[in-house]
């Protein structure tokens, strides 16, 4: 069975507290690579370390390290893909940032019950983005009034190949990461 951080002694609350910030700061990092694509979602890393942040820290403490992103974004700092802070709680962005929250904890989760192969983690890496899909194009139906099929054509769709290739590298990049955190 695959393992997250081993919680040994060396586990200590301020080391996975230190592991939390630093995916928090990560996503953060990662919103900063961001492209406009014309839609009203633009392209960012941020989906790569979402899912990381779940498959490497498990799903209680990869969810957590989204939330404090998401405080850090409700607190207006300008920490999100626009640099708009709170403002983006409001905008087109909305539920796919409060996507990352469950989307981190699904990925940990099926990772850590799954086994350690890279297609388990791929697959759960998968799952996390069909979360984060259905919080951002769920989200963005609802605001804006329109049919699921047009929220999935505008926002959703144009992401799918490239957020399967994220879920891939995220998988793949587990392992270093752990062992990034463990020294």
């Amino acid at each position: 069975m695959l393992r997250t951080l081993p919680q040994t002694r060396l586990m200590t609350v301020p080391y996975r507290l230190a592991a939390v910030a630093a995916f928090t700061a990560l996503t953060a990092l990662s919103a900063r690579v961001s492209i406009e694509i014309g839609g009203p979602v633009p392209f960012t890393l941020q989906v790569l370390v979402v899912l990381l942040s779940g498959l490497t820290l498990g799903w209680r403490d990869g969810a957590l390290s989204q939330v404090a992103y998401l405080a850090l974004v409700a607190a207006n700092l300008p920490v999100d893909a626009r640099m708009v802070g709170a403002a983006a709680l409001a905008g087109p962005t909305a539920g796919f940032l409060i996507g990352f929250v469950p989307g981190a904890a699904v990925a940990g989760w099926l990772a850590e019950r799954g086994g350690s192969r890279l297609a388990v983690r791929w697959l759960a890496g998968l799952a996390g983005v069909a979360v984060i899909y259905l919080f951002g194009g769920g989200l963005f139906a609802l605001t804006r009034a329109i049919a699921p099929i047009a929220a999935w054509e505008a926002v959703v769709a144009p992401f799918v190949g490239l957020d399967m290739v994220k879920a891939l590298m995220a998988a793949g990049l587990t392992e270093t990461a752990r062992a990034i955190l463990r020294h």
